[in-house]
């Protein structure tokens, strides 16, 4: 089944045939790419992982993947990558070490430093890789029970202007500070791919895609400023309350 919405196209189908779409959504992105660099951030989360590990079946990617993609996340958490917690950590770990995906085309925030500065570094490496600018050829999100999606939390500062940067650091308060993809980020995007697998889900799924909640409440509704570009992919116990 597929919906259109104000927040960009949804479709529902079983797990795996959503992990396949993924796949062929960023096969699609490439063949639209003038030069070999190709750029996709993986999410946080459960599902996001869950990918990571289906992808790692041998012959499930194609060699153009693992050859000349160049791998990051969409928002870290400012933790070290042997942190269970970290963002990219988990996607090394669980897909691009066991692809043997090259040590350059691997590119986590650099924690390390402090968070303004970690943002900075970031982004600079990501004027080479897109140009100035620009972002990420996909993006991959999840959706959290709160209705957040990156590091757009409830209440969040990043609805602000950022000086018009892709990327960003935040003070996220109890969860303290994250390094994120902006709205700007967002608007420089080829394509977003949002998964959201699980009856956990729906409640949260209902309020972005149904609810008449502000943004500052159901952060991810920010996805209606780019749903051109947007495909949520969803199973059917998360669409259940669609």
């Amino acid at each position: 089944m597929e919906l259109t919405t104000d927040y960009g196209r949804v479709v529902v189908a079983p797990r795996e045939a959503l992990f396949a779409r993924v796949v062929a959504l960023a096969d699609a992105q490439r063949r639209r790419r003038a030069s070999r660099h190709f750029t996709f951030a993986l999410s946080g989360g459960q599902t996001p992982q869950d990918w990571c590990r289906w992808a790692a079946v041998p012959g499930v990617l194609s060699p153009p993947w693992i050859e000349e993609t160049h791998f990051t996340v969409s928002d870290e958490r400012m933790v070290p990558l042997n942190d269970a917690q970290s963002n990219f950590g988990n996607a090394e770990r669980l897909l691009l070490a066991p692809l043997g995906v090259p040590r350059e085309h691997r590119h986590p925030w650099v924690v390390a430093y402090e968070p303004a500065a970690a943002a900075e570094a970031y982004r600079r490496t990501w004027m080479i890789l897109g140009g100035p600018g620009a972002a990420y050829d996909l993006c991959m999100l999840g959706l959290g029970d709160d209705g957040h999606t990156a590091s757009f939390f409830p209440g969040t500062p990043l609805f602000e202007d950022y000086g018009g940067l892709a990327f960003a650091a935040v003070n996220a308060g109890a969860k303290g500070w994250r390094l994120t993809i902006t709205p700007t980020g967002l608007r420089t995007c080829g394509a977003i791919v949002v998964l959201v697998l699980g009856a956990g889900k729906a409640e949260a799924l209902r309020r972005v895609l149904r609810g008449t909640e502000e943004w500052s409440q159901v952060p991810a509704k920010i996805l209606s400023t780019v749903s051109d570009r947007v495909t949520w992919l969803v199973d059917d116990t998360a669409a259940a309350r669609l």
